[in-house]
């Protein structure tokens, strides 16, 4: 049976940096499948003898998406640098990361780029030349199979990963079939007794309700996902892995108030763009703003492409860049249409249907006709 490309590959490297005690720094985007994928790898390389090891999440609102030039200059190199839930776009941050001393290994699951960043090993479904069926995975499953099949995991383990898998997966919006399928399934099962006190203390708070199981997942997961970061660690890593059952339910409760002031700013947000496209009849919503929260645009453009039907570009204005949040309808790629303006772009990258992107702000009018050009084309 085909293997996912270079999986062997990955775990290998890992394995001989745990025996030779070399320094591993775990990079993960601060979502939920980055977070998950995160605690994983943690958990797993521990269970496999691992002692030098670091965690980094980069601040989206600071440092932007994915690899990039801040956090590499406060992290100590020579050092085998991996990479979980991005990196597949930063073509000029893995070179720089290799200029540093740092030796990249890539595990993602974005779409590849016109140009694969020059990683030591990239681990990535929809990479060419991987023969794997299932192209759909979150990066937690990835990281998860590396952990299973390569790390020999004792059984404990494997249920508690299975448990971040699906919840990790379902957060994604990843397609609910084949490979992810198996694992929701498997871990929703292990779920209702998880030992993880953040878990049991996120879940508790809506025992009183008439919930599934399921849509105890999606209000968690709403909860976890809105990538807060404190002393440098995303709250969802924090009471994910945190071992006291009291300090995890006053956590939980943190991120439940927490959860309905995001839900106003998102509405805000929201209503305030649905307000100005309405006097404008373009095939494309592009809008932003200098007061939006940067990591609740995401959740802002699905609520607005959902009402009109329309591919949606929100972004938050900085002095000097844009960075931005990406949705859109059924059969429009996103990517695709960020690829035919790449030129005037810093970063950007996704999935066909949900994206993200940084851009100068000289670049914006231009950046919003190209986008208008390649929408009259393509819908």
């Amino acid at each position: 049976m085909a293997k996912i490309k270079n999986l062997d590959k990955a775990a290998k490297r890992i394995l001989k940096a745990i025996k030779h005690k070399e320094p591993i720094i775990i990079y993960g985007d601060s979502d939920m499948d980055g977070v998950c994928s995160v605690i994983i790898l943690k958990e797993a390389i521990v269970s496999a003898g691992a002692e030098n090891y670091t965690v980094y999440f980069p601040d989206r609102e600071i440092e932007g998406y994915g690899i990039n030039k801040k956090a590499l200059s406060s992290l100590t190199s020579p050092a085998l640098l991996v990479v979980l839930d991005c990196g597949i776009g930063n073509v000029k941050e893995v070179d720089l990361a290799n200029k540093m001393g740092f030796e990249v290994l890539i595990i993602d699951h974005h779409e590849p780029l016109n140009e694969y960043p020059k990683a030591s090993i990239i681990v990535d479904p929809k990479q060419e030349g991987d023969k794997y069926p299932f192209k759909e995975f979150a990066s937690v499953g990835l990281v998860f199979k590396l952990a299973e099949q390569i790390l020999k995991i004792s059984e404990p383990l494997r249920k508690s990963f299975l448990e971040l898998v699906a919840m990790a997966t379902i957060a994604d919006m990843m397609p609910r079939k084949e490979d992810n399928e198996q694992m929701i399934l498997e871990g929703m099962t292990y779920l209702k007794d998880s030992w993880r006190p953040g878990i049991q203390a996120l879940f508790s708070l809506y025992d009183f309700e008439n919930f599934s199981l399921m849509e105890k997942i999606i209000k968690v997961n709403s909860s976890l996902n809105i990538r807060d970061i404190k002393d440098d660690l995303p709250v969802a890593y924090r009471i994910l892995t945190e071992s006291d059952i009291k300090k995890a339910e006053k956590m939980a409760e943190e991120l439940l108030d927490k959860g309905v002031e995001k839900k106003r700013m998102i509405q805000e947000i929201v209503k305030e763009t649905e307000q100005r496209i309405l006097m404008k009849n373009e095939n494309i919503v592009f809008e932003g703003d200098e007061s939006w929260d940067l990591i609740l645009l995401g959740v802002a453009a699905a609520v607005v492409s959902k009402n009109f039907k329309k591919p949606v570009f929100l972004y938050r204005k900085y002095d000097k860049n844009s960075q931005g949040s990406v949705r859109a309808p059924d059969g429009f790629n996103t990517v695709e249409a960020m690829k035919s303006c790449s030129k005037l772009l810093s970063t950007y990258g996704g999935h066909p249907k949900a994206s993200g992107f940084k851009v100068s702000n000289k670049n914006l009018e231009k950046f919003k006709k190209c986008l208008i050009k390649f929408s009259e084309q393509n819908i």
